[in-house]
């Protein structure tokens, strides 16, 4: 289990990759690795790992980056008081 938040396999990755001939971001979009409730921090590098081992043509691909799963809330918010 290469992404436990998407439940991806390695077989899978190597699949579609093969198959495809998948960028990181490609591979990252066709199988949902790295789109987990983690936003990629635990599976990226190995998507990005499996990407450059399976490429063909040498080409410097670019890495997939990662987004902490966080979102903005205002101060009322994290008290517990509504703005209303």
């Amino acid at each position: 289990m290469i992404c436990r938040c998407e439940e991806v396999t390695y077989k899978e990755l190597i699949e579609t990759a093969s198959e495809y001939g998948c960028s990181a971001r490609e591979l990252k979009l066709r199988t949902r690795a790295g789109m987990g409730y983690c936003g990629g921090r635990t599976c990226r590098a190995l998507v990005d790992k499996v990407t450059r081992d399976l490429e063909k043509d040498n080409r410097s691909q670019i890495t997939l980056k990662y987004q902490p799963p966080i979102r903005p809330i205002s101060f009322g918010n994290l008290g517990g008081e509504s703005n209303e």
